[in-house]
């Protein structure tokens, strides 16, 4: 007949394997605290240590640009490029010492998540490049593109400029989702059905509302170069001397009076020169 078993003895031994267990836990909990700690100390200094450094280095200027982009200003965005480097290699430092903790822990659930976040943050900085690289490409476009149309006396300048930079930005943030590794797919053919919409209208729309600017712009590159400030003319039965000429209009004073005419009157109606 088997023995029954002695419940002292197995008392003891499920007492001892608590006690060696706690045992170890408290020393790998000690020492995650350890490494959290120093973990912490070493991102402060290192966050600390570049953001001085990339702030003697003058990085702060490139931020500036970025704030005077209007659209910046109106999200009331403060953007110092040092503080915000420092800040993300502040938590980049402590989140691979935070992985070394939960492994000395024994939870390879909590490291594994740790890891996916330390994957992912070169792919956040690269976006954040790229984002930032395209706010300043976008601005410096609509500011051109403004100049353009200004040179043009094309009224709606700013409007164009503007259309230009939202433009270039949605096509930076796609880039920039598609390079964190987010599926874009279907964000660039919604895009591409709505810009393409878009111009066809405006481009429609504008069209006619421009015909005359345009028949004045086209009449320049045919008729400037004949005619100049000074000469004596005669365009629709008034005479005059030319006091200006631009791009789309051509001034022509006479003894009281200024007479305007859009440039296409070059090519539309007679023009007699008179000799001084």
């Amino acid at each position: 007949m088997n023995s029954l078993p002695n419940i002292k003895d197995i008392l003891i031994q499920t007492f001892q394997r608590l006690i060696t267990q706690f045992g170890e836990f408290t020393s790998n909990f000690i020492g995650a605290l350890v490494i959290i700690l120093i973990g912490w100390l070493t991102a402060k200094i290192a966050s600390i240590v570049l953001k001085n450094v990339f702030s003697k280095i003058g990085i702060d200027r490139l931020g500036e640009k970025i704030n005077d982009i209007d659209a910046i200003k109106k999200l009331g965005l403060d953007l110092k490029l040092s503080k915000i480097i420092s800040k993300i290699v502040y938590f980049f430092v402590f989140l691979f010492f935070l992985i070394t903790a939960a492994d000395t822990l024994g939870v390879p659930a909590i490291s594994n998540m740790f890891a996916m976040v330390v994957e992912f943050i070169p792919k956040v900085i690269a976006a954040a490049i790229m984002i930032l690289a395209g706010l300043l490409l976008a601005e410096y476009l609509k500011q051109f593109v403004i100049g353009l149309c200004k040179s043009f006396n094309i009224a709606s300048g700013k409007l164009i400029g503007l259309g230009v930079f939202f433009f270039l930005v949605v096509v930076t943030v796609i880039a920039a989702l598609g390079q964190a590794g987010i599926n874009t797919t279907l964000l660039e053919s919604s895009f591409n059905i709505f810009i393409a919409g878009i111009v066809l209208a405006f481009s429609i729309g504008y069209g006619f509302a421009s015909k005359e600017i345009l028949l004045n712009i086209i009449s320049s590159f045919y008729s400037k170069n004949k005619y100049k400030e000074g000469q004596i003319v005669e365009i629709d039965g008034i005479k005059g001397e030319i006091k200006s000429i631009d791009n789309t209009s051509i001034i022509i004073k006479q003894q009281d009076s200024e007479a305007v005419f859009p440039l296409r009157v070059l090519q539309s109606e007679k023009v007699i020169i008179h000799k001084n």
